[in-house]
């Protein structure tokens, strides 16, 4: 058994337990215990981590100077042990693990992008792939070094493993592919579970050793930073934890920087990773940081990361928005704030985090994922607001039923209209809207006749919960002297196919044949408010267009666009990005009524609303919802016909 003493002399690596020794001039047994121990195991050459710590310096520098497109060398965040809670570092794996998730997927144009809006929100380091696996990684690498930013270049990780069995670490092609990579940093994984190396990589556990002491050993003498990601780490420490120990301790006595437990199979408990990483910290501080990288399989990654913070972890992987492969990898969007906010950690993006909300939909945008509206902290519904007694608190005091203010992140507060509403949810949509040219008994009167009719829609059907611009639009609507910037007359949409056989024209399509004969031709009239520059006077407009389509619906919305843009032609950059039918009562088949929400955006702004219908007809929802998201983008942006009193004058005089 060996005993601790006040600086865990036994617990820590040989050439740490040495060098503490000769600093004393004192060796405990236990610490020959560990040496023969340790020497069962290890390769033959140790460093002295002091030496090797100045040896990595003057090698990084020379190696920067030489890099031509590493213009100066920055400095490297591991170059000094970091020990959490007071202190954290971001390493965001989102290019390279969460490209592991299912129907995620980046080209190489889009890992450049997001690398350069990682850089920018200030993470510490970026994975961006394993060169030596497949060759858009290879690509990417090679393209960084000429289209990246100095910064972001000098964040950029190369992922791989440890060189082969029986092969010298010089030849391995895996591990040259990370040199070439041309990456100031190196993140390696390694087996740290004696059943993974002996079942998995069919090597001895001696030899496992020495594939992870010549490997990293390599590349820190050609002047790489290396942290070591441990795979099945806690797993391998419930196991044999002396044998995951050996495995730490090869990697730092070769020079690795960072020693990473990896929750591989995400089945670790909270109390778990404090437990071990408590452990870790006894055996290394202060002469190596440790980091995490955890899976979400229980829902724990998020969790298990702010834990191991607590307990003194200095790193922490993860990914933007949680994806990765199986349930996802853990969220730095809800790790970085969690550990701002709450427990006061410093962290190099501290600064930005009035970006992260716009970060996390950036990320979803270039990978073409839908954002997750309940995501903690970015998510749209993060800081939404239903029920009356919650919005009424909320008037007296914001942080009544929220535990951050949403702008730190980059978010915003909403009051959402439902069924459920009170009149103080109602009251505060008319306060944003009209601010103070109503008084209160107005709009308490005017809030209860809106929250009727919001109750009457809904038992229909209608549902405005995700739809804040039909419920601006009702308000507007419910307010004397509103006039409408258009107003459609008619339409009519028709259909024309003369292929019946829906399956042989698929199967045409899809090997080259001629394309379908489906014709889809709407005409839609619409009348305009138009400011007549001879009179300076409001009047209207009729036009008449004509579109085809991919589909009534399709051909409905390029008409109707067709015949506002003259009178309006800012509408050119609204776009429909989303459009959702739902079949309200199945059991009446063709006839059932449904609801449709389409979402819209505004390519110059990036700003998106979405509208609601509810009709038996689904066409005619579908063009109700299209006339609300084109009316709200107007009155959002138009100056023109707001207010129109003269257009009631006649019914005021009455």
């Amino acid at each position: 058994m060996m005993r601790k003493t006040s600086l865990s002399v036994a617990a820590a690596p040989l050439g740490l337990s040495i060098l503490w020794a000769l600093s004393t001039c004192h060796l405990s047994a236990d610490a020959f215990a560990l040496k023969s121990r340790w020497s069962t195991f290890a390769p033959t050459t140790l460093f002295s981590q002091i030496g090797l710590q100045q040896q990595q310096s003057t090698t990084a520098a020379t190696v920067a100077k030489n890099d031509s497109w590493m213009t100066q060398p920055l400095l490297n965040p591991l170059s000094q042990f970091v020990k959490g809670p007071k202190e954290c570092l971001v390493f965001d794996t989102t290019l390279r693990d969460g490209t592991q998730g299912e129907s995620v997927s980046a080209s190489c144009d889009d890992k450049l992008k997001i690398a350069t809006r990682l850089s920018s929100f200030d993470v510490d380091y970026i994975e961006a792939g394993w060169p030596g696996s497949n060759p858009k990684d290879a690509e990417f690498f090679q393209r960084a070094q000429t289209e990246l930013p100095a910064e972001a270049r000098s964040k950029l990780v190369a992922f791989g493993s440890s060189r082969r069995k029986n092969v010298a670490v010089e030849d391995d092609p895996q591990i040259q592919a990370l040199v070439d990579s041309n990456v100031p940093t190196i993140c390696m994984v390694v087996k740290a579970h004696p059943w993974q190396v002996t079942e998995i990589l069919r090597a001895t556990r001696e030899e496992n050793l020495q594939m992870i002491h010549s490997s990293v050993e390599y590349l820190v003498k050609l002047g790489k930073t290396v942290l070591v990601d441990l795979e099945h780490f806690f797993d391998g420490y419930k196991v044999d934890p002396e044998y995951a120990l050996a495995c730490c301790e090869a990697a730092v006595d070769a020079g690795a920087s960072c020693l990473v437990m990896c929750d591989t199979n995400g089945g670790t408990m909270p109390w778990e990773v404090d437990q071990t990483t408590r452990k870790m910290l006894q055996h290394f501080e202060p002469f190596c940081t440790i980091g995490v990288h955890c899976h979400n399989d229980c829902g724990m990654a998020v969790a298990n990361s702010i834990t191991a913070c607590h307990a003194g972890v200095g790193l922490i992987q993860g990914t933007i928005n949680g994806i990765g492969e199986r349930t996802g990898n853990a969220d730095l969007c809800s790790i970085v704030p969690s550990l701002a906010l709450h427990v006061n950690t410093t962290m190099a993006c501290n600064d930005q985090l009035s970006e992260l909300t716009q970060v996390s939909r950036y990320v979803d945008e270039i990978l073409n994922r839908s954002p997750n509206n309940a995501a903690p902290f970015v998510g749209q519904s993060a800081f939404a607001h239903k029920g009356g007694l919650h919005v009424a608190a909320m008037e007296r005091n914001p942080l009544s039923y929220q535990h951050v203010e949403p702008e730190l992140v980059g978010n915003e507060m909403r009051v959402l209209i439902s069924e459920l509403s009170g009149r103080q949810n109602i009251m505060g949509k008319l306060q944003e809207i009209f601010g103070n040219s109503m008084d209160d008994g107005q709009k308490s009167a005017r809030s209860l006749a809106i929250l009727n009719r919001v109750k009457e829609l809904e038992n229909m059907g209608y549902q405005f919960e995700g739809a804040d611009a039909s419920v601006h639009l009702m308000m507007l609507h419910t307010t004397r002297g509103y006039c409408p910037p258009f107003q459609v007359l008619d339409y009519s949409a028709q259909v024309y196919d003369a292929n019946m056989d829906s399956a042989s024209r698929v199967v045409s399509n899809l090997h080259g044949g001629l394309k379908s004969a489906s014709t889809a031709r709407a005409t839609i009239k619409v009348r305009t408010v138009v400011d007549d520059p001879e009179t300076s006077q409001l009047s209207f407009v009729e036009n008449l267009q004509v579109s085809d389509g991919n589909g009534p619906v399709d051909a409905l919305a390029k008409a109707l666009l067709k015949a506002l843009l003259p009178a309006h032609p800012f509408l050119d950059s609204v776009e429909l990005i989303d459009y959702k039918v739902r079949i309200l009562d199945p059991n009446s088949a063709t006839e059932a009524v449904t609801r449709v929400m389409i979402e819209f955006r505004d390519s110059e702004t990036d700003k998106q609303w979405t509208t609601v219908s509810v009709d038996s007809n689904v066409v005619s929802a579908s063009l109700n919802a299209l006339i609300d998201g084109f009316e709200y983008a107007l009155i959002e942006q138009a100056q023109l016909c707001m207010l129109c009193d003269d257009a009631f004058e006649d019914e005021q005089r009455q």
